[in-house]
């Protein structure tokens, strides 16, 4: 396996080393010690799947609010969707930064996510399905939101293929704007490293 550290701190990118021919591997995808060795959280107690058919679909931006934060391992079981992992935590040197990456059936990435930082996808291409081990319980009054075009995080998003609109959830569209701080604001715009996709 092989960790690269994203520009969002604690967020990592996973990708396992398939051995045997393209026709008929084995990889690993999950070595607990591996996690732990650089201090990621891996005690999963709850795992959720989510499917969306079609292209264009997007979940975000969640969290929960502590203390409930969630650390999370994400990656698509079938289909490519795009990931954005967004710094929520004040005391972050990237509090209010961005980062997004592509996940697939075919690259078999994992996305790792500590508490503090909402995460949101988009879908890439019809009938996708993306698998989630939680390291902490749902907990539904501590669930939060903040809106997917906030321009506060300016995320880019990808445009949809064919010209085709977003979807959304009522619930995803009814996000309130996060009215992150001025000086915050700044500190996001001169920080290029910690924004952006890859």
């Amino acid at each position: 396996m092989r960790f690269q550290e994203a520009p969002v701190p604690g967020v990592w990118i996973i990708e396992p080393e398939p051995r045997g021919p393209e026709s008929d591997w084995c990889a690993r995808i999950l070595d607990v010690e591996e996690l732990r060795a650089r201090g990621l959280d891996v005690d999963v107690v709850q795992c959720n799947s989510s499917f969306s058919s079609r292209r264009g679909t997007l979940r975000g931006m969640h969290y929960q609010a502590e203390p409930y934060g969630e650390p999370k391992l994400v990656c698509c079981l079938r289909g490519a969707t795009f990931h954005v992992a967004l710094d929520l935590r004040p005391q972050s040197p990237a509090y209010g930064c961005w980062h997004g990456t592509v996940l697939s059936a075919q690259s078999l990435r994992t996305l790792y996510l500590p508490p503090g930082v909402a995460h949101g996808l988009q879908t890439l291409v019809d009938d996708c399905e993306v698998f989630y081990q939680m390291g902490r319980r749902y907990v539904p009054e501590a669930a939060r939101g903040v809106r997917w075009d906030d321009p506060a995080f300016a995320i880019q998003w990808p445009p949809v293929a064919d010209g085709g609109a977003r979807l959304l959830s009522e619930r995803d569209r009814s996000f309130a704007y996060w009215g992150i701080a001025p000086t915050a604001r700044a500190r996001r715009r001169s920080s290029r490293a910690c924004s952006g996709a890859g």
